[in-house]
């Protein structure tokens, strides 16, 4: 088959190539696993088949990810939340308001993240063989520790120079049910050329080591399909079975097998995607928004010492104060695509549809407003929101606020849920230890940002 032409979309300042295949009703987009994505390449193999059969159904877009592929090449390999503004942008510029949401191995994470914040633009979640996490927890013992897995990436990097890794992991991990002649081996390794260089890969393989989408998983509200095969080599099936107990209704479907690779024997993918879509298509569901919650990031602000600051300089000078701290956060909060909720007395409420985006404008607000002679103390967290009239409501706002009166003068506190989400970003934090907020069961750990740093991103 003839490669489709490629285009390119404009995320921030960084250009990402993709294709739309096919003419059907409604749109699927396609979410790469690891780095084995290239626009050029990948029509001359293997995953032709699952692309033709998706690209039958419906309008089939599909885009190498920053960093990879045909994309613009990048320092430092993304957030998440860096990759959810990559989709919007491919998105937003093949003309897709609404899409199906495919996320293959790795890319079931940002799947997932993605369909929680932006549940408008997703009519439809279908994960392939994916974790919540790269590392393991105590209820999340299937996967190596973090310096367990960081000893395996080192190692297999070795390999990837002379290519021994990439036949061993191809032969055990992505497709041990072929019996691979030379050919095949030729093709997957030029299909890892094309996509990516052996230090992008480490890059890529570093950055995933810290992915945690666990506490996101009960705020998926699209319609959700999930598919793992019994004998994945990658990630066991009880990780996928973890994944379809917490989104609510979502549908596992237990695939006989034990390849990884999703372009291996496709077919039996393709069975089960194309009539969870059509049945969603049929239905008049497409378009319909299954609920007015979504998951937002939450900053809550403080003036430290408000009183004593008012009586030094009295009422006139306190109003003065309070116009320009208000237009100094507004203007961050614009900086930052963070949208303003309430403000009360001398502090701010506000959301952002990104964890990463949130604690840096939370930074520079307070380096803003410290030349006024203020210090403001700032708390931020993420998890699910109700709307309610045009502003959000619900527990994580107030937990929200509460981490913020757990701050102290000049510090980002965050919760451990907003820490988890931020995995390739560069921000670093100092743990706080575990908490009580007021009125919040449980015990909650907090870290504080390394504000500096997180400013110099």
């Amino acid at each position: 088959m003839q490669p489709p032409e490629v285009r390119y979309a404009r995320s921030g300042d960084v250009n990402i190539a993709y294709t739309v295949v096919g003419d059907g009703p409604f749109d699927i987009v396609f979410i790469n696993g690891w780095v084995l994505s290239n626009l050029e390449g990948t029509w001359d193999g293997p995953p032709q088949r699952l692309f033709e059969r998706l690209s039958a159904a419906g309008r089939l877009i599909l885009f190498d990810k920053r960093g990879t592929g045909l994309s613009d090449r990048v320092s430092d390999f993304p957030s998440l939340e860096t990759r959810m503004d990559d989709v919007r942008a491919v998105m937003d510029a093949a003309g897709s308001r609404r899409a199906a949401i495919v996320g293959v191995s790795e890319g079931g994470p940002m799947t997932i993240l993605f369909s929680a914040t932006y549940p408008d633009r997703v009519a439809a979640a279908v994960l392939f063989g994916t974790g919540a996490a790269w590392t393991g927890a105590d209820d999340y013992p299937w996967r190596p520790t973090r310096d367990v897995r960081l000893k395996q990436i080192r190692e297999s990097v070795a390999g990837l120079t002379s290519g021994d890794w990439l036949q061993e992991a191809l032969e055990e991990v992505w497709a041990p049910s072929l019996t691979l002649d030379e050919s095949y081996m030729s093709w997957f390794r030029r299909w890892v050329r094309l996509s990516a260089s052996p230090s992008a890969i480490e890059a890529l393989w570093m950055m995933n080591t810290d992915i945690d989408v666990r506490h996101v998983l009960p705020s998926v509200q699209v319609p959700t399909l999930v598919l793992h095969r019994v004998g994945d080599k990658d990630f066991a099936l009880d990780e996928g079975r973890y994944i379809a107990e917490r989104i609510p209704d979502a549908e596992l479907v237990e695939l006989e097998g034990m390849d990884h690779g999703w372009w291996v024997h496709s077919d039996q993918i393709t069975d089960q995607i194309v009539p969870f879509l059509h049945g969603i298509w049929e239905r008049g569901e497409w378009d319909l928004v299954h609920s007015e919650r979504r998951l937002a990031t939450i900053l809550f602000t403080d003036i430290i010492g408000s009183t004593a600051k008012l009586a030094e300089v009295g009422d006139s000078g306190w109003r003065e104060l309070i116009q320009k701290h208000h237009a100094s956060v507004r203007r961050q909060l614009t900086r930052f695509a963070g949208k303003e909720i309430d403000t009360a007395g001398d502090g701010f409420f506000a959301s952002f549809d990104g964890p990463a985006r949130a604690i840096r404008c939370a930074c520079a607000i307070g380096d803003a407003v410290r030349p006024l002679g203020i210090e403001v103390r700032q708390g931020l967290h993420t998890g699910e929101c109700e709307i309610i009239e045009g502003k959000l409501g619900g527990i994580a706002v107030h937990i929200g606020a509460r981490v913020a009166q757990e701050a102290d003068a000049g510090e980002v506190l965050v919760s451990s849920t907003v820490r988890d989400l931020v995995a390739g970003s560069g921000i670093t934090f100092r743990e706080r230890g575990d908490v009580d907020l007021k009125g919040i069961p449980g015990a909650w750990r907090l870290y504080s940002v390394d504000t500096a740093r997180a400013l110099a991103r």
